[in-house]
């Protein structure tokens, strides 16, 4: 059974290390058998690489099935220069195959905030009480897309505007659960969101 497997590539965590090479990791078939399948939503450019990479690393460590998602499949490249190359658009998304939905920030997920397909992705997972996961300013898809309404949440603090706009309560803390939707402030709790997001997946 072939299973798509995106690897992240060489993440440089410094600016302005244009040296090293960028490389471009296509799916690829993989023999072991994933007990939950997990779904990745990734802007076409400018996601954040640490929101990727550490959900995306721990969860495949743990045995898990993950496919990523964004609005087509050619490369998308992450602010400090990581290159996905999505396994699927979100077109192609059939939600009842999937456990959990992960919705990765940076600053290009701003394009993803008003898309009524990632609402409707969302409000399928939210219906069927899956993990809905969201980091930085990517709390923001959920809360336009309606299911963020008197639940404590959090995210990069430059949205807290639009998340209380949303009837979301914003607490500003690292990392936020309520009920099935884990919210996370940004890159520097990146690895905390992944270990949140698995105990989810595996409680």
């Amino acid at each position: 059974m072939k299973n798509f497997l995106v690897v992240t590539i060489l993440l440089s965590l410094c600016c302005g290390a244009g040296g090293e090479e960028k490389q471009v990791t296509e799916p690829k078939p993989e023999a072991i058998q994933k007990s939950k399948h997990v779904l990745m939503v990734i802007a076409p450019k400018n996601f954040r690489d640490e929101e990727f990479k550490e959900p995306y690393e721990l969860l495949n460590k743990s045995g898990m099935k993950v496919t990523v998602a964004s609005t087509d499949t050619a490369p998308a490249t992450g602010m400090l220069g990581a290159v996905v190359k999505p396994n699927i658009t979100l077109e192609q998304v059939k939600s009842d195959s999937f456990d959990c939905l992960i919705i990765v920030g940076g600053s290009g997920c701003k394009v993803l905030w008003d898309d009524t397909l990632v609402h409707k992705i969302a409000g399928e997972f939210n219906d069927a009480e899956k993990p809905i996961a969201a980091i930085c300013i990517a709390p923001v898809v959920l809360g336009k897309a309606g299911l963020l309404k008197g639940k404590k949440v959090t995210a990069f603090p430059s949205v807290k505007g639009q998340l209380e706009e949303c009837e979301a309560v914003y607490t500003g803390a690292a990392l936020e659960k309520s009920g099935n939707i884990i919210t996370c402030s940004g890159p520097e709790s990146a690895e905390e969101f992944a270990e949140e997001i698995l105990k989810a997946l595996t409680e």
